[in-house]
């Protein structure tokens, strides 16, 4: 496997989990598809996760950490968001974490790696950020 180093990325903007895939009739045969606002989320990983992509796709067990900053409840009062800004107060609210995860592993799909599978290891955390955001890192291993 080639030596890289930790490649981390940024994706600016409200995250959008997995949405459940829809189904469509097409010449007589169901078809799955995405969501809109999945299939554009992805979209926009893609394009954030180019600007840090290996010359060639990675090969061999990777590492993965995704961070989900989710914006604060405006409903929060001033005490409850500077403790929010602290890591002290977490989202325990829906969408769950993994649907965060699911998302972003298909988008960097043959843009970092060249298969799903080859995640080994994975951290998904959820906090809340004045600014909302997705911060991931990949590592080899």
């Amino acid at each position: 496997m080639q030596a890289v180093a930790a490649i981390k990325f940024t994706v600016y903007g409200e995250p959008v989990a997995q949405g459940r895939p829809r189904f469509a009739v097409v010449g007589g045969h169901a078809r799955a598809y995405d969501p809109k606002k999945s299939r554009d989320y992805k979209d926009y990983v893609r394009l954030a996760a180019s600007e840090h992509a290996p010359a060639s796709l990675l090969d061999g067990p990777l590492s993965m950490e995704i961070k989900v900053f989710r914006p604060i409840p405006k409903s929060f009062s001033k005490r409850k968001t500077a403790d929010a800004e602290l890591g002290l107060i977490r989202p325990v609210t829906k969408p769950d974490a993994d649907n965060y995860l699911k998302g972003i592993k298909d988008a960097l799909k043959n843009v970092i790696w060249k298969d799903d599978s080859q995640i080994v290891e994975v951290l998904v955390t959820k906090w809340y950020g004045a600014r909302p955001c997705v911060e991931v890192t990949i590592k080899p291993i």
